[in-house]
């Protein structure tokens, strides 16, 4: 018997409380729980996409952080991203470039079905946007 598992992105920002503003104004994200501290500074934030959740949080200076780099500490490179499927790629990509995001790759079609772009958001980490649902594409081969 295969366990129901769930995967959920976790990124780290310097600052917490403008990426979740960013991220929710500028991608679409919502809020589903922010926890902060009594100062106001967001130490857990998970932001809903659709039926997608991601968390992030701080920068932390311990044990574990130690394994884990922001982008402005590895010159801008990151060894991971996110793609979240979403309905009408040019409509998230115009919305993500007028709030600033930095276009990375064009929107585009791809070869394997879908449309596309890739951009990176105030802090440094990269995003991709598009069509193409791996799922759907799975489901519908089958056929």
């Amino acid at each position: 018997m295969t366990a129901k598992a769930r995967m959920i992105p976790a990124m780290r920002y310097r600052d917490p409380n403008a990426a979740v503003d960013w991220l929710c104004r500028a991608f679409g994200f919502e809020k589903h729980n922010v926890f902060s501290d009594a100062n106001g500074q967001i130490m857990h934030a998970e932001l809903a996409y659709g039926g997608s959740l991601m968390m992030l949080g701080p920068v932390a200076h311990n044990d574990f952080g130690k394994y884990l780099k922001t982008p402005d500490e590895t010159g801008e490179v990151v060894t991971q991203l996110v793609y979240v499927v979403v309905d009408d790629p040019d409509a998230h990509y115009a919305k993500a470039k007028a709030a600033g995001a930095e276009i990375l790759r064009d929107i585009q079609d791809q070869d394997y079905g879908g449309r596309d772009y890739a951009c990176r958001d105030p802090q440094g980490q990269i995003w991709s946007f598009g069509s193409y649902d791996p799922w759907a594409a799975a489901s519908s081969a089958g056929k």
